[in-house]
């Protein structure tokens, strides 16, 4: 059983080799910020865990392909961006849906993101709340492209050039895109921000 020190490129190693054991590992480590990130994409979360169970089955398959010019996090990225563009495609590229929700995942280290301290106060929580769904709501109304920028960037937290790498476009792309898409954001939450 690998240690939990192990890095990912020992443990893709050990699967490119037929360990099984091995690629359960990587599962075990990125599945929850893998699917935190699917699920802001998708509008189902039933859909999320298909989507998500897809892209660890392709990953797998394609595991000895895998070469190590990029990080593992970064292939098995591109994977999942490419299984939800197939899934937008066959589902009619449905641009709006049930409202993404901010709370149901974890970021990429398994933490719950922005979760409430039950040490606050009844009213504090509900406005809390509101701000929250008012977000979720504003990043769920983006078109498909802003939508994915701002989750890829600003709720998984990847760096510009690694969202071109996933999207394949340049960075500069990406930096236009993002900006775009916090402008709309910024318009959609104005009375929040004044």
């Amino acid at each position: 059983m690998p240690e939990a020190h192990e890095t990912d490129a020992v443990l893709v190693a050990q699967a490119q080799r037929g360990d099984t054991a091995a690629f359960g590992h990587l599962v075990e480590r990125h599945q929850d910020a893998l699917f935190n990130g699917i699920s802001r994409l998708v509008s189902r979360r039933e859909d999320a865990e298909d989507l998500t169970q897809e892209a660890f089955v392709k990953a797998f398959r394609g595991i000895g392909r895998f070469q190590g010019r990029a990080k593992f996090t970064t292939w098995l990225y591109s994977i999942a961006m490419n299984v939800v563009i197939s899934y937008r495609r066959r589902k009619g590229a449905q641009r709006r849906g049930n409202p993404i929700s901010l709370h149901d995942g974890a970021d990429p280290d398994g933490r719950p993101i922005d979760a409430p301290d039950p040490g606050r106060r009844p009213d504090v929580l509900a406005e809390h709340h509101e701000v929250h769904q008012r977000i979720e709501d504003g990043i769920a109304r983006l078109d498909e492209e802003h939508r994915t920028v701002v989750v890829l960037r600003d709720i998984q937290g990847f760096d510009y050039e690694t969202i071109g790498g996933l999207l394949e476009c340049p960075v500069g792309t990406v930096k236009s895109r993002l900006h775009r898409a916090r402008l709309l954001l910024r318009e959609q939450l104005k009375d929040l921000i004044a």
